[in-house]
């Protein structure tokens, strides 16, 4: 089982799963500007995996296609858990660096690298696509 949580542990949750799911980093803009940082790590399993405890404050967010993401955050410390989005039902993408131990997780791919900082070198034999995986590979992580 793997487990992670928040900043100031008002909210834990568990991943019912017997290995670790592979994570992305996103390059986009979005992700840039929601996260403060240079790229969003995350870490996409089946919804139906995931058990919370403690409050969240769900905000949605229309979505550059016409949807809609949820985004999770600890109602006390404003931590972003994870996000549900309606193009991808049954899928919650947790961020990587709530997971316990996440000082161990690398991306597997790397998605929408025609926004990622001109500064970042991407590895190497790791995958990487200008906009979004498609379908097929991005579900390889979970």
């Amino acid at each position: 089982m793997i487990a992670g949580g928040c900043r100031c542990g008002a909210v834990r949750y568990s991943l019912a799963v017997d290995a670790v799911p592979g994570t992305y980093a996103c390059h986009c803009t979005i992700c840039q500007r929601m996260t403060g940082a240079s790229f969003a790590h995350q870490m996409p399993v089946a919804e139906e995996v995931l058990t919370v405890t403690g409050e969240l404050t769900p905000v949605p967010m229309a979505t550059l296609s016409g949807g809609l993401s949820v985004q999770r955050y600890c109602a006390k410390c404003l931590t972003r858990i994870y996000n549900t989005n309606s193009a991808r039902p049954g899928v919650a993408i947790v961020r990587a660096g709530t997971v316990d131990g996440s000082e161990g997780l690398s991306p597997r791919l790397h998605i929408h690298t025609s926004t990622k900082q001109p500064w970042i070198t991407l590895p190497e034999g790791v995958p990487a696509y200008p906009e979004g995986a498609p379908l097929e590979v991005w579900r390889t992580l979970f």
